[in-house]
């Protein structure tokens, strides 16, 4: 009998040591393009559409929803190199999501120079690797305006490894105007084929800039309440 309630004693630790190790229920790395393309307008207008996003009263009542009530959310500008704009913060109200839109807006530029997609997206994975947070689900959101990568690891490399290590990576392209379209080849196309990848991965696309915001809302939504059988290779738009 000592032997047995000394067992349900050590199966209930580790139960409630467990619930306790995930202590939110999505770590998002929110990987901004601050490359070469993206001028100093641009990469404030990337940021207020995160600031007015992540503080929207359908993303709010979304995070509720979730199982823990929260995530934790990183704000990253990447390029030749790798800037953290905003560190890791638990979001769970609106004073949480109020506070991480204003560490948006008065942090300088610090990533410059081309596309580097491969160390982008292994920088993701190792902030996940390094923070304090345990989160039910992982996710990277990766967001930019063309599939280059002049230096660094390649994307198919980078992918690799952060799929392996059980992370959903999302896409939102941001079209240019000259874009050719999904059917013919097109930056939509691209970032399905070589971009996004794990349970339920999708991309939302971006028309334009003006259309940011709006792509960033439905996306950051789709992301916060989870898988919900998306096919790996359809875009939502």
């Amino acid at each position: 009998m000592l032997r047995f309630l000394l067992m349900v004693c050590l199966i209930s630790l580790a139960l409630s040591g467990r619930a306790a190790a995930q202590d939110t229920d999505l770590e998002l790395v929110l990987l901004a393009d601050a490359s070469g393309s993206i001028d100093s307008r641009e990469i404030a207008l990337q940021r207020e559409g995160y600031a007015q996003a992540m503080t929207d009263p359908e993303v709010l009542a979304a995070i509720r929803n979730t199982a823990y009530g929260s995530i934790a959310v990183t704000y990253v500008e990447w390029a030749a190199n790798q800037a953290v704009v905003v560190d890791w913060m638990r979001i769970e109200d609106a004073a949480s999501a109020a506070a991480f839109a204003n560490a948006l807006q008065d942090k300088p530029r610090q990533a410059y120079g081309r596309n580097a997609i491969g160390a982008a997206l292994l920088e993701g994975l190792r902030l996940m690797e390094t923070n304090s947070f345990d989160g039910w689900r992982r996710v990277i959101d990766f967001s930019g305006d063309s599939v280059n990568n002049y230096s660094g690891p390649s994307i198919a490399s980078a992918r690799e490894t952060v799929l392996a290590a059980g992370v959903t990576i999302n896409a939102l392209p941001i079209l240019r105007p000259n874009d050719p379209g999904r059917a013919h080849g097109g930056l939509e196309a691209a970032y399905e084929a070589q971009i996004i990848g794990g349970r339920g991965a999708f991309v939302v696309t971006a028309e334009d800039r003006s259309s940011f915001a709006d792509a960033v809302k439905r996306k950051l939504i789709l992301e916060i309440t989870g898988p919900s059988g998306l096919p790996r290779d359809v875009a939502t738009r």
